[in-house]
C-alpha cells in the first residue's frame, strides 16, 4: 500500500507505517531543516521541501497517482479558540483545508488525520461535526478518538486526537489499549550518563540493554546519535543539585523558585513512572517535566527521541533547535505503527473475503 504524508514533520507518522511494510512514496514539509532530516531517514520518499499552500496538486497526482493512504497533522489554530463556532472556512484553519482537498484529489482508501485533542471538544464538538461531515461528504466512513501514547508501549502521557477514514460505508475502528507500560527507567538508562555539557552528537554505547524496549529501539543500531546534554548555566545546575530524586519545585528555596507557569517546571522525571509530553523546550527545565530522573541536567535529542518511540538508527539533523523541533511535534512511531497494524489488518481482511 503506498501512502502520502502531508505536514510531515520529521515523519513520525511516515516511519511507523514503514514499520508495518507500507510504501511511504512522498511527504510534504515546509521547513527547510526537517525536510532535510526526514529525507535523510527515509531515503525511499520524495520528500517535497515546499508551501503546501502553493503545491499544483493537478500535477503532483499525475507524478503520484495511486497513494492509498494520506495521513497528516494539519496545523489548525482555530480549534484552540473556546467559545467560538469558527467554521473550516476560518482563514486560521485553511492549512485543514488542503488536507481535504488532497484526500479528494486523490481518493485514498484511508486516511488518517492526527491532531491536538481539542479539535474533538472545542465548542461542543463542533470542530469534529465539521471535519466528519467534510469527509462524509467525500464518501468515507470516519472513527475519531483520543489515543494516549502511554497505551501503546510508550513511555509517555501524549494524548492526541485521531481521525480515521475508510472509503465507503464499511468503517474501520482506531486501535484499542493492550501494551505493556514502559517507564522512564526502561527507555533511557542504559544510555550512557552523561552531565550537563557532555556528550557528542556520535558516540558509542557503553553498557548493554537491560529492557525489551532498550532492545528494541536499539535494533541493530552500533553507533549512538544526538546524544549530547545541554550545557546548563551555573544557576540553572545550583537549582537542579537541590532538588532530589521524584523531587520538584517545591524541594527550592523561595530565592530560587522562578516565574515560570509550565506544569513540571522544576521538577524530575520518575524513573518508574512515564513523561509528561514531549515539546519542543525539552533543553529547559523551567519548560517542563523535562528533567533526568538522577541526572542534573535536562534531557538530550536521544533520550527525547527514546519517549517518543524512535529508534536509535533514527538520527536527527540540522542545529540543536531543530532538532527539538523534530522530536517534540512528531507522533511517536510506535502510535503510528500500531494504527497502520489496523489499516493492514483491514486490508488483509478484505482480501480474504
Amino acid at each position: 500500500m503506498r501512502v502520502a504524508d502531508l505536514f510531515a514533520g520529521v515523519g513520525g507518522l511516515s516511519h511507523g507505517f514503514s514499520m508495518e511494510g507500507f510504501d511511504i512514496v512522498f511527504s510534504i514539509e515546509f521547513d527547510k531543516e526537517i525536510a532535510s532530516s526526514n529525507q535523510y531517514n527515509h531515503p525511499n520518499t520524495k520528500v517535497y521541501n515546499a508551501d503546501i499552500t502553493k503545491i499544483n496538486i493537478e500535477n503532483l497526482y499525475q507524478r503520484h497517482p495511486n497513494i492509498d493512504i494520506i495521513v497528516g497533522g494539519p496545523p489548525c489554530q482555530g480549534f484552540s479558540q473556546k467559545g467560538k463556532r469558527l467554521s473550516l472556512n476560518d482563514e486560521r484553519n485553511y492549512l485543514f483545508q488542503y488536507f481535504i482537498k488532497f484526500v479528494k484529489k486523490f481518493k485514498p482508501k484511508y486516511f488518517l488525520l492526527e491532531n491536538v485533542p481539542n479539535i474533538i471538544t472545542t465548542s461542543n464538538g463542533f470542530f469534529k461535526d465539521e471535519i466528519i461531515s467534510a469527509f462524509c461528504n467525500l464518501g468515507y466512513s470516519i472513527d475519531c478518538n483520543i489515543l494516549k501514547a502511554s497505551d501503546f508501549g510508550i513511555p509517555q502521557d501524549r494524548r492526541r486526537a485521531f481521525f480515521l477514514g475508510k472509503l465507503g460505508s464499511d468503517s474501520i475502528k482506531l486501535p484499542k489499549s493492550n501494551y505493556q507500560k514502559i517507564s522512564i527507567k526502561d527507555a533511557i538508562y542504559d544510555l550512557p550518563f552523561i552531565s550537563s555539557g557532555e556528550g557528542k552528537d556520535v558516540a558509542i554505547y557503553d553498557k548493554e540493554p537491560s529492557s525489551e524496549y532498550q532492545k528494541r529501539l536499539r535494533n541493530s543500531a552500533t553507533i549512538l546519535f544526538n546524544h549530547k546534554s545541554t550545557n546548563h548555566s551555573k544557576i540553572a545546575l545550583e537549582r537542579l543539585s537541590l532538588i532530589p530524586k521524584n523531587g520538584g519545585r517545591d524541594s527550592l528555596p523561595k530565592e530560587h523558585l522562578t516565574k515560570s507557569i509550565f506544569s513540571g517546571t522544576w521538577c524530575r522525571l520518575k524513573e518508574n513512572g512515564i513523561a509528561a509530553t514531549i515539546t519542543t523546550r525539552f533543553d529547559t527545565p523551567s519548560s517542563g517535566l523535562f528533567t533526568h530522573p538522577i541526572l542534573d541536567r535536562c534531557l538530550t535529542v536521544r533520550e527525547a527521541a527514546r519517549i517518543q518511540s524512535f529508534p536509535d538508527t533514527f538520527r536527527f539533523y540540522g542545529n540543536k533547535t531543530s532538532q527539538m523541533k523534530q522530536v517534540g511535534n512528531a507522533v511517536p512511531p510506535l502510535l503510528a505503527k500500531a494504527i497502520a497494524e489496523i489499516i493492514k489488518k483491514d486490508i488483509n481482511n478484505e482480501s480474504t473475503t
